[in-house]
């Protein structure tokens, strides 16, 4: 029996010690990787501006492209794979370099200051990512636990930047592999994430909050218009997914060289640009989802969209897809809500949170960051939204690392990874 004890005794210290590991490198982890992803924040904030102000920068795109393969050249990492390598490093132990973050904060930088159609997630998982296994190796962590860092990093750097601590949280340990969540990241990353969002916070970084107008009420009608909604945004996902893809082959099909590759790629997005007659859908987009909950969206916004970040990130242009999904899945929502009558903001709510969970297989980070966008009152529908976008989305997803572990439509076990 005293045996007995002492095992429990020694096992709940174990435990303790853990926790308290857990919740002191949680929060080194928030306010290295809240501080880097902060600066970020406002060096984002200021090429955005500077490109508003000189539009004439566009025209030095592809010129920027060549500084990006040659950072990459030179620092050799000619291979690197973005976020798909800081999810692979987490799954299956791939090395994940330190050189990724400065790299992928430059580039991103580069690409938004001369007129690249993309987000900003990329470069925030992989900061976050990078600097939180730096930490774990630091303190000579196992590569279990250097994981567990891993995805720290990832939910404070998303947190700094997008200004939704929840959704940050959950997203880094939900996003690997869909169907199995790494529960023993939980506190850390919830930690982490709070600590890089007050951090930013305290410095003056504006979390991104959309409002909506009237909330329809929650009827069978209602319903039944926003799952067709939910519907065709999960198909809208898809086609997001596989023109992103097919782009980067085509490009590299057809320019095998990457500095002729991306300064071909920019040379188009100039084109293009050219073609629109203004810089709309240059940088995120995130200043198209404002008219759009007015309901001032026209049809043509989230094909150019599209266009415009696959033509961008095919190239080998750097940045993020998930800020783009939100551009197109918020017009399109839009259009729908137009054509229907009924409640354009809601129904670009609705349109960001379904491309969203579409393009990444995560319901619940869906769900959450809706509600930190949009408010609760909306509840239903995102809940709708997230459930039915989920599940007719397919196995498609912007990161060909991410391992879908269960089947969408039956309880089955699939262990595959995402189209």
């Amino acid at each position: 029996m005293n045996e007995r004890l002492k095992h429990k005794i020694h096992h709940n210290l174990q435990r303790a010690r853990t926790s308290v590991k857990w919740v002191i490198f949680a929060i080194i982890s928030g306010i290295v990787v809240g501080a880097v992803g902060t600066l970020f924040y406002f060096c984002m904030a200021y090429v955005t501006a500077s490109r508003a102000e000189y539009p004439w920068l566009i025209w030095l795109l592809p010129f920027g492209g060549l500084l990006i393969v040659g950072a990459y050249h030179l620092l050799h990492d000619e291979k690197d794979s973005g976020t798909n390598l800081v999810l692979s490093s987490i799954h299956s132990g791939d090395n994940l370099p330190a050189r990724m973050a400065p790299l992928i904060f430059v580039s991103t930088l580069i690409t938004h200051l001369l007129g690249g159609s993309a987000g900003r997630e990329g470069a925030a998982l992989q900061l976050g990512g990078s600097i939180g296994n730096e930490i774990g190796k630091l303190f000579r962590f196992n590569e279990k636990d250097k994981h567990i860092m891993t995805m720290c990093g990832m939910s404070a750097a998303f947190s700094a930047l997008f200004g939704t601590p929840m959704a940050a949280a959950i997203f880094s340990m939900e996003v690997v592999s869909v169907g199995i969540m790494h529960y023993s990241a939980l506190v850390p990353c919830v930690i982490a994430s709070l600590i890089a969002h007050s951090l930013a916070t305290r410095f003056g970084a504006e979390a991104e909050l959309f409002l909506l107008g009237e909330i329809p009420a929650f009827t069978i009608g209602s319903a039944v218009k926003i799952t067709a909604l939910a519907a065709l945004c999960a198909l809208i996902s898809i086609l997001f997914c596989i023109l992103l893809h097919q782009s980067e082959h085509l490009y590299h099909k057809f320019f095998p060289n990457p500095y002729i590759r991306i300064f071909a790629g920019g040379c188009i997005v100039i084109v293009l640009t050219l073609l629109v007659g203004s810089q709309t859908y240059n940088g995120s987009g995130i200043a198209l989802i404002e008219p759009a909950m007015k309901g001032e969206a026209r049809w043509e916004m989230f094909l150019l969209k599209m266009l415009f970040t696959a033509a961008t990130l095919g190239a080998g242009f750097k940045g993020g897809e998930i800020v783009p999904s939100f551009c197109i899945g918020g017009t399109f929502g839009c259009l729908f809500g137009n054509l229907l009558g009924f409640s354009p903001s809601l129904c670009t709510a609705v349109g960001m949170t379904a491309v969203f969970c579409g393009v990444t297989n995560c319901p619940i980070t869906s769900l959450l960051i809706s509600f930190e966008l949009f408010g609760y009152e909306g509840m239903p529908y995102f809940l709708l939204t997230a459930a039915f976008s989920y599940m007719l989305s397919g196995y498609y997803g912007l990161y060909h690392s991410q391992k879908i572990m269960y089947s969408k439509f039956k309880a089955n076990y699939i262990n595959k990874k995402a189209e």
